[in-house]
């Protein structure tokens, strides 16, 4: 099933009551700037001959003005974030996972619905198409064990959790497409599309498209945050609640840890919660992620983009701010409901600066979803195990959910309980192993790593079958160089470097 803006539906009725006449703007230039956008986006939405389609374009262009104009408006007042106000937080605002109760309550997920943020594609690891098809285990995408989990706790539990996935426009088609395999599944799936903004041009704050059809590398989907405004102009928000619906799980498609767990289930709706973050203790690979903290006593996420230059340091802070984002979500439906009919929803706008291929400087404005957290009651995080937070951005991230440290189980990864430490190895592979099809040449099979604690590989290396590493393993082939590392090798707290080659005869 597939939903879109429909420009019939409720979501329609709403009126953004910050017009250009009453926006509070310092200075003629940001006043003129935002004329000026309006004139283009006016222009831009004229030139579409279909009133239906029209209206789902200036709706869209509606919800990016207003980010624009919010945008403009900070920026004339110099509003910059005050640093003395933000604080670790506070023992109610992050709960501990152990003490929440255990629940296997089946009457939690007939509440419950659970959605993936699907908009993101799979050019960074080489692929072409939406990171969720990347297979990443025993040849299954992400998309395929997402489905595999959410059907097997539909039939275990007698229930029928609805599978919601948010594209964007640069995945939707392809989604579409790949989801019609899984007709036949014990598992209802939802598709709609997120909004699709219009770059801008940093030095006349124009829109860089001149026309609705302009190619896509002119529009920008514009940052997860944007899943309230999409999930209730589709028209899909009314129909979860009129399902009976109320508590919606949002995590990253490529996270293979966010499963759904019936205890943070059971503790939001005991705790009164309208929203959760999931947190997890940082390590010095999660320094940049955004961080739950207390601003002037209220909870709040900070993402790094929006700390000035000279808090940086503090920021990345493990001593300060011990946790950060996992991305994994636990949000009210009737309170997202509240909130957007009171058109309350305000997140920070982060601006992302972009140079095209071309060399212009362009600008997108994005809102993160966890953002959100200031506007709900009772909303707090919850700090979980590791585990929870398994994500693949990389090669690096691939070669360990390969690797016998983790079993698939249902859909869901498991480590191997011979692992004998709670940690996992720090992986680093170099450029060579960057593209997933190199990546893939590059192991005849996955060593086994149970006893490892750090790889880093970098230059031309080649690794055999049954190989296993142990301890700190560094193999490092020089430029011209090539390591063939054979079949059956151990390697427990060795540097190679040099020069080998194995052929076979």
């Amino acid at each position: 099933m597939s939903f879109s803006k429909k420009p019939s539906a409720v979501g329609n009725e709403r009126h953004h009551p910050h017009t250009l006449s009453t926006l509070d703007f310092q200075g003629a230039s940001s006043a003129a700037a935002a004329k000026a956008m309006k004139s283009e986006l006016s222009n831009l939405a004229s030139q579409i001959p279909n009133e239906e389609e029209r209206k789902y374009f200036s709706q869209e262009m509606d919800g990016f003005y207003m980010l624009f104009t919010r945008y403009l408006d900070e920026k004339a007042k110099g509003k910059k974030l005050d640093w003395d106000k933000i604080q670790t937080p506070s023992d109610e605002q992050i709960v501990p996972y152990a003490s929440i109760a255990e629940s296997t309550s089946k009457d939690d997920l007939q509440k419950l619905a659970v959605l993936k943020l699907n908009g993101g594609l799979g050019t960074t690891m080489g692929c072409v198409g939406p990171k969720s098809a990347i297979e990443v285990r025993d040849g299954m995408t992400f998309l395929d064990l997402s489905v595999r989990q959410i059907e097997y706790l539909n039939k275990k539990n007698d229930v029928s959790v609805p599978f919601i996935l948010m594209n964007s426009f640069n995945t939707d088609d392809d989604t579409k497409r790949i989801v019609q395999k899984y007709a036949t599944h014990n598992v209802d799936i939802i598709t709609f599309n997120q909004s699709r903004h219009p770059r801008i041009k940093k030095e006349s704050l124009l829109p860089v498209p001149r026309s609705p059809t302009s190619p896509i590398e002119q529009w920008y989907p514009p940052g997860h945050g944007d899943l309230y405004e999409s999930i209730y102009n589709s028209g899909l928000l009314d129909q979860l609640l009129e399902q009976g619906k109320e508590y919606l799980f949002v995590s990253n498609v490529d996270n293979l840890g966010a499963t759904v767990d019936f205890n943070i289930l059971h503790h939001m709706i005991e705790s009164n919660s309208e929203f959760i973050m999931e947190v997890t203790d940082k390590t010095k690979a999660d320094i940049k992620g955004g961080t739950l903290v207390d601003d002037d006593g209220q909870i709040r996420l900070l993402e790094i983009a929006q700390v000035p230059d000279e808090h940086v340091e503090d920021f990345k802070s493990i001593k300060k701010f011990k946790i950060f984002n996992t991305n994994n979500l636990w949000i009210n439906l009737k309170a997202i409901k509240r909130i957007m009919d009171e058109e309350a929803m305000e997140l920070e706008i982060i601006e992302n600066n972009k140079t095209t291929p071309e060399g212009e400087k362009v600008i997108q404005l994005e809102t993160a979803v966890g953002a959100a957290i200031k506007h709900f009651s009772n909303a707090h995080g919850v700090n979980v195990p590791r585990t929870r937070f398994l994500p693949v951005k990389s090669t690096s991230d691939l070669f360990l959910v390969t690797s016998n440290l983790y079993s698939l189980i249902h859909g869901r990864l498991e480590v191997n309980p011979d692992r004998m430490f709670s940690n996992v190895p720090l992986i680093k592979l170099g450029d060579h192993f960057k593209k997933v099809n190199d990546f893939l040449t590059r192991f005849k099979t996955i060593p086994h790593i149970l006893e490892l604690d750090h790889l880093t590989v970098t230059g031309d290396v080649s690794f055999g079958s049954k190989v296993e590493l142990r301890g700190t393993v560094i193999i490092v082939a020089n430029h011209g160089e090539h390591i063939d590392i054979p079949s059956g090798t151990i390697l427990e707290n060795k540097v190679v470097t040099g020069c080998l080659r194995i052929l076979d005869h």
